[in-house]
């Protein structure tokens, strides 16, 4: 796993930033599970624990505060490209659903996803595709199965971070 190389490409605003501080705990079978701390230092949270399933077009994470306690997951929309076999770009496709501890679902950045499409930014099956990852993400949480992603990270929570 030493060659692998990560990268996370944000729309808006525009930018890539390899992810080269983040600790790679498995790669298989489509998923990939990191552990890391944030890029710049933060007051609500301090890192995490993601897990990529690169098939469902999503990103789970784990987040912690300072004091390595759990403060929520957030899932990410993400786009896989992998542009050769140890470089994977993550393209942040701007939705997000965040999952607090006592269960209440919270959607984010729909208007971040609004300018992307008024913007030609993202491209109509990119958007769709988006779309459909974000439907069958709620699907998933509402239907109480969430814990066939969270299962996989909660394997590496003993860790710190």
């Amino acid at each position: 796993m030493d060659n692998i190389r990560l990268f996370r490409k944000r729309f808006i605003p525009d930018e890539i930033i390899e992810l080269k501080d983040d600790n790679i705990l498995m790669i298989n079978n489509g998923i990939i599970i990191t552990k890391w701390d944030t890029l710049k230092p933060r007051n609500d949270i301090k890192g995490g624990i993601s897990a990529y399933f690169i098939n469902d077009g999503i990103k789970v994470s784990k987040i912690f505060d300072k004091n390595n306690i759990f403060v929520y997951w957030y899932c990410d929309i993400i786009e896989t490209i992998q542009n050769e076999k140890n470089i994977y770009i993550f393209n942040d496709l701007l939705i997000d659903i965040i999952i607090y501890p006592d269960n209440h679902v919270e959607i984010v950045d729909m208007d971040e996803f609004a300018d992307a499409m008024d913007n030609n930014i993202l491209s109509i099956t990119t958007i769709s595709n988006a779309m459909r990852c974000a439907d069958a993400l709620l699907k998933v949480i509402y239907s109480g199965n969430f814990s066939k992603y969270t299962d996989y990270i909660n394997k590496f929570d003993n860790q710190d971070i």
